[in-house]
C-alpha cells in the first residue's frame, strides 16, 4: 500500500498593519509572514495611505471605515484560508480603543488567533472590554512577554490556558566588532549610543538626550544617535512639532555636535549595519510597564550591551547579565553609559550574554512556534471565532 497523500499546507491570513506602511506592528507582520509560510495579507490602511502594497496583500481595511470589517471578514468565505492571525494594537485599528476589530471577529467564519502587541495595564472599562472579548472570540492569543501574559489573567480575566508566550522574533545577525561595521557605514571610530524607532513621546528619547551633557564631560567623544522618522500617527495629529522639540533640546543643552536625528526609515539590511556599529543600545522608556519592545530584541539579536529603563519586558529580557537596567532619569542613564563606554571587555561580555539568548528569538524558530500553534488550532478548532462573543455574553 503507498502512503496516504500528506494534506495541503495550512493557509494564513494576517490582518494588521502591512509595509508599505511604516510602523513596527507592521514590519513584524512582514518578517513573521515570511517565517510561517504560506500566507496572506488583510492590510488596515490608515487614511493617509498612498502607497501601492506588494502582491501577497489580497485585502484592505480602510482603518476608519467601520462597515469594512465585516465586510473583509465574510469575504475570506470565499478564500483558501484555514484561519486569521489577528496583530492587536489599538492604534491600527479603527474606532474608540480598536473596537471596530471586535465587528472583524465577530463576522468571521474561521478560527482566530491574536497576538497582542499593547496591553494597558490599568485599562479603562472600554478597553477592557475590547481586549477581554477579542481573546473571548479567539481560539488562542498570543503575548511575548510572561509579564503580558500576566496581565491578561489579572486585569482582563482571560484564561491562561489559552494563552502562548512567543517571543519577539529578531532577525540572525552575526556578533561584529563596532569598528568594522562603522567602516562600512562611512562612521568614525568615536563610541555611540544607539536608538531607533518611530518617533513618540512615549518613547523617552528625551531623558537619553538630557543624559548627554553629563556623558560627554566623561568622554568627550561619545555621541548619541536615534534613528527614526516621526510615527505618521503624530505626523497626522501635530506635524514635527515633537521632533522639533527634541531639536530644541538639543540645542539648549549645548550637544548639537553629540546628538544625532536621522530621519530617514532603515531598511533591514541597513538597520542592522547601524546595529552592529553602535558602542551600546539604549531603550529608555519612560513607561515601566511596557510589555514588548520589539527595538530591544532587535538589539539583543545584534549582540549590543543595552541599556533600558526597566519596564516590564526588559526585566525579564536582560536579566542574567544580558544588559544593565537603569532608573528613568538622566543621571542613572548617563552613569550606566559612562560605565559601559569605559569598559569594552564588559561590554563585550553582555552583548555576548544577550546574542546567545537571542538565538531562540530569530525568526526561522519564532515561524515554526507560529506555525505549530496555528497548525493545532486550524485542526481541532472548527467553530466559527465570532460565535465565542456570543456565548461569552450569555453564559
Amino acid at each position: 500500500m503507498g502512503e496516504a497523500p500528506r494534506s495541503a499546507p495550512i493557509r494564513i491570513a494576517f490582518a494588521s498593519s502591512y509595509p508599505p506602511r511604516r510602523c513596527g506592528i507592521a514590519t513584524y507582520t512582514s518578517d513573521l509572514g515570511r517565517a510561517s509560510g504560506n500566507r496572506e495579507i488583510i492590510a488596515l490602511t490608515p487614511p493617509d495611505h498612498e502607497t501601492p502594497y506588494p502582491t501577497e496583500v489580497h485585502h484592505r481595511i480602510r482603518r476608519d471605515v467601520s462597515e469594512d470589517y465585516p465586510r473583509i471578514a465574510r469575504a475570506l468565505d470565499a478564500c483558501r484560508v484555514d484561519l486569521v492571525s489577528i496583530q492587536y494594537d489599538p492604534t491600527i485599528w479603527g474606532g474608540t480603543d480598536g473596537a471596530y476589530v471586535l465587528d472583524f471577529v465577530r463576522a468571521l467564519n474561521l478560527p482566530a488567533v491574536t497576538t497582542f502587541h499593547a496591553i494597558a495595564r490599568r485599562p479603562t472599562p472600554a478597553q477592557r472590554k475590547v481586549i477581554a472579548e477579542l481573546a473571548a472570540a479567539s481560539a488562542a492569543t498570543v503575548v511575548m512577554s510572561a509579564a503580558a501574559a500576566g496581565l491578561l489573567a489579572k486585569a482582563y480575566g482571560v484564561d491562561p490556558g489559552l494563552v502562548d508566550i512567543i517571543p519577539h522574533g529578531v532577525p540572525d545577525l552575526p556578533l561584529v566588532e563596532p569598528a568594522t561595521a562603522k567602516a562600512s557605514l562611512g562612521l568614525t571610530d568615536a563610541p555611540f549610543v544607539l536608538s531607533f524607532g518611530l518617533l513618540g513621546p512615549e518613547k523617552g528619547f528625551e531623558l537619553a538626550i538630557a543624559a548627554m551633557p553629563a556623558v560627554v564631560a566623561a568622554v568627550p567623544a561619545a555621541r548619541l544617535v536615534i534613528l527614526g522618522p516621526t510615527h505618521p500617527d503624530l505626523i497626522r495629529s501635530e506635524g514635527e512639532a515633537y521632533r522639533r522639540s527634541l531639536q530644541d533640546q538639543i540645542r539648549a543643552l549645548g550637544m548639537t555636535g553629540s546628538v544625532e536625528l536621522v530621519d530617514r526609515f532603515l531598511g533591514r539590511t541597513e538597520l542592522g549595519r547601524w546595529l552592529q556599529a553602535a558602542d551600546l543600545f539604549v531603550t529608555p522608556y519612560p513607561g515601566l510597564e511596557q510589555t514588548v519592545s520589539g527595538t530591544l530584541s532587535h538589539a539583543m539579536g545584534a549582540g549590543k550591551a543595552i541599556v533600558s529603563t526597566p519596564f516590564a519586558h526588559a526585566s525579564e529580557l536582560l536579566g542574567g547579565g544580558r544588559g544593565v537596567l537603569a532608573k528613568p532619569d538622566p543621571a542613572a542613564l548617563a552613569a550606566a553609559f559612562i560605565l559601559l563606554l569605559g569598559d569594552p571587555a564588559k561590554r563585550a561580555a553582555i552583548g555576548g550574554r544577550a546574542h546567545a539568548y537571542s538565538r531562540a528569538m530569530l525568526w526561522p524558530s519564532i515561524g515554526q512556534r507560529y506555525g505549530e500553534l496555528f497548525e493545532r488550532i486550524a485542526q481541532t478548532q472548527r467553530r466559527p471565532a465570532g460565535r465565542a462573543i456570543l456565548e461569552s455574553a450569555r453564559a
